[in-house]
């Protein structure tokens, strides 16, 4: 329990900085100005999240953009200038891969938007579990069809698993940025928080993320929910329930699943090991 909250370190390549205290793992984007991502800040984003899936202390993952003004503004439209069709075939498929690998590492993935989020930079938003933006830091939207091109990077996919199949359409086909709280309302953001600036907007979602951890909450149960919806919601009804079902199963065999109903039954806070 101890070991949870004292983690302190940071591992940072040259495109994406991670940092860990107290069960949060943060990965920055660092590629300022707009964070754009290439085939190598997606390398060093893969290697992020499989450190942070097998570190386990580690219990809560923030995805966030370096300085004041983007999240991410998507893949670096000079490099896709100067590449081979083949090239951004596997750059795309490597994307694709790297952002299902965060989507499907069973703790929560929280995308913390300190600015314009666009295009590829809202794709890998929407591949976290929840979504926090600053408020009147910027715009969101997928506009690749104003480049001739389609979002390839899950957002086809992504966003009508969000907001409905008719409003996704309009959405990708005008290629429109909208401001953060239209985005909530269409269900893209979780939340928006009112900040003095980038470094106090990601402290306040630390704390949030903070919510999910040892010892006060069973972060093995976030994890396993997570896991849960993000595998079920894309398979047959009966198989998702026989998904909750195994999920469940491992949860009851559990420590903290023994020490919740204990509590409960005793009257007590529950001290969560995460085991």
């Amino acid at each position: 329990m101890a070991e949870a909250k004292v983690q302190e370190q940071e591992v940072s390549g040259n495109l994406v900085r991670y940092t860990g205290e107290s069960g949060v793992a943060v990965l920055t984007l660092n590629d300022p100005p707009a964070n754009t991502y290439s085939y190598e800040m997606m390398q060093e984003l893969d290697r992020a999240i499989l450190q942070a899936r097998m570190d386990e202390r580690v219990q809560v993952i923030i995805i966030t953009g370096q300085g004041e003004k983007f999240f991410c503004a998507g893949a670096n439209i000079q490099m896709l200038s100067s590449v081979t069709p083949e090239y951004k075939y596997y750059f795309c498929l490597h994307a694709n891969e790297t952002l299902s690998r965060l989507e499907q590492t069973p703790k929560l993935v929280i995308a913390a938007i300190n600015g314009h989020c666009v295009g590829g930079g809202l794709e890998v938003a929407m591949a976290a579990d929840i979504r926090i933006a600053r408020r009147n830091a910027g715009k969101m939207g997928l506009p690749e069809v104003s480049l001739g091109v389609l979002p390839g990077t899950g957002g086809t996919q992504r966003l009508v698993r969000i907001v409905g199949k008719s409003r996704a359409i309009e959405l990708m086909t005008t290629g429109k940025l909208f401001n953060f709280e239209r985005g909530q309302e269409l269900g893209i953001l979780n939340d928006i928080y009112e900040t003095e600036n980038n470094d106090a907007f990601i402290e306040q979602v630390m704390e949030y993320a903070r919510r999910f951890t040892l010892p006060d909450k069973a972060a093995r149960a976030v994890g396993r929910i997570k896991r849960s919806v993000q595998s079920g919601a894309e398979i047959p009804f009966e198989y998702g329930l026989a998904l909750e079902r195994e999920l469940q199963q491992q949860l009851f065999q559990s420590e903290d699943a023994r020490e919740g109903i204990d509590a409960y039954v005793n009257k007590r806070k529950p001290q969560f090991k995460g085991k």
